[in-house]
């Protein structure tokens, strides 16, 4: 039987969000329903709310989730009701190019729900990256459910489903971060510090935090930056260059997703060097850089999606290093909202008061 719960919804481009009932069905083939207990506010979701993703509105805002499976549906196996789990957006299929040649973490065809969760008067909503988690409960493809140990906080847990495991895998899988490294990040926000607690995880021996805020650049330091560099007064490439000798970093992580940020990135590189874009940029910008510094320059231009990661194999490994008390997860949890307080985490988040807020479910 269908369940009716509360749960956030963006009804209208740029329009606030509202608080309303939805309706959750039961489970079919391939299917989970989650009672979701706690959920991030992340960029993500404002960026649906503001129209910059797609016009399929009504959106069921919410991804960053983490609670426990309450049904599921015909053929799953690896999760069952009771199980704590992380909800992920890349379940990855096992059949498309990707995954037969053995890159499942660049999966083409993620699953999702078959079904959708509609209004009360059978509207279908669009879920957030295929998800929909600001709900009291929600319907995923049972991929998209990773089971976690549940001594984890479910507030702490639910960051891993997008914005801090960005960060992180952008640091350590994508970028290939590991003992010894220099690793510079533009942008601390969630994904920026992910980032530097990866690089930290790691073993990387210098870790430069760049930002123009210097709250920002003060949470950096909770997470493991070396340094820090206030781009407000000071040109970042020339700081970074004279941090590491003269010679640049040998790994540099853009956060911020823009032109500017991402030439920064390129050129505060060692020789050789890795540049990661993990920030997400708006469909109007463009990037110009003159050819020959491309090649002459050498080493990798990368971007990041989702930290590269493959959720059945970080998300426990991660959470694991968390309860060691070798990952900080829970310095990002700023502060613990409910679900009709959306909105105002929206512009705190705007205002960069907050890392993250998250909504949790009593």
């Amino acid at each position: 039987m269908a369940d009716d719960v509360r749960a956030v919804v963006a009804t209208g481009k740029g329009a606030p969000v509202e608080v309303v009932t939805i309706r959750v069905p039961d489970p079919g083939p391939g299917e989970a329903v989650v009672r979701v207990q706690a959920c991030g506010v992340c960029h993500t979701d404002l960026h649906y709310r503001e129209g910059g993703i797609s016009d399929e509105f009504p959106f069921l805002l919410g991804h960053e989730a983490a609670g426990i499976v309450e049904a599921v549906g015909e053929g799953v196996r690896d999760v069952q009701p009771g199980d704590f789990v992380i909800l992920n957006w890349r379940a990855v299929c096992g059949v498309c190019r990707a995954c037969k040649r053995g890159r499942p973490q660049y999966c083409f065809a993620t699953h999702n729900a078959a079904q959708p969760m509609t209004l009360t008067d059978g509207t279908p909503l669009s879920p957030a990256l295929g998800i929909g988690a600001f709900a009291e409960k929600t319907l995923v493809h049972a991929g998209q459910c990773t089971k976690v140990d549940p001594a984890a906080r479910p507030a702490v847990a639910g960051l891993l489903g997008c914005g801090v495991m960005a960060g992180i895998g952008a640091a350590v899988n994508t970028g290939g971060a590991g003992p010894g490294d220099t690793v510079a990040v533009l942008g601390c926000g969630g994904v920026g510090d992910g980032a530097i607690a990866g690089a930290s995880m790691v073993g990387a021996r210098r870790i430069i935090a760049v930002d123009r805020d210097p709250k920002k650049l003060e949470w950096a330091r909770q997470f493991g930056a070396t340094h820090t560099v206030d781009a407000a007064e000071t040109d970042a490439v020339e700081a970074i260059r004279e941090l590491t000798g003269g010679f640049g970093a040998d790994l540099v992580i853009d956060a911020v997703g823009r032109p500017e940020t991402f030439q920064q990135a390129f050129y505060a590189r060692d020789l050789a060097g890795t540049v990661v874009l993990v920030g997400v940029p708006t469909p109007e910008m463009k990037l110009e850089l003159p050819l020959l510094d491309v090649f002459g320059r050498g080493g990798a231009v990368k971007s990041s999606w989702y930290g590269d990661c493959l959720p059945e194999r970080d998300f426990p490994m991660l959470i694991e290093l968390y309860l060691q008390g070798r990952l900080p997860l829970e310095k990002f949890v700023s502060e613990e909202i409910a679900l009709d307080q959306v909105e105002q985490a929206f512009e705190k988040m705007h205002r960069g008061e907050v890392l993250r807020s998250v909504v949790t479910f009593g």
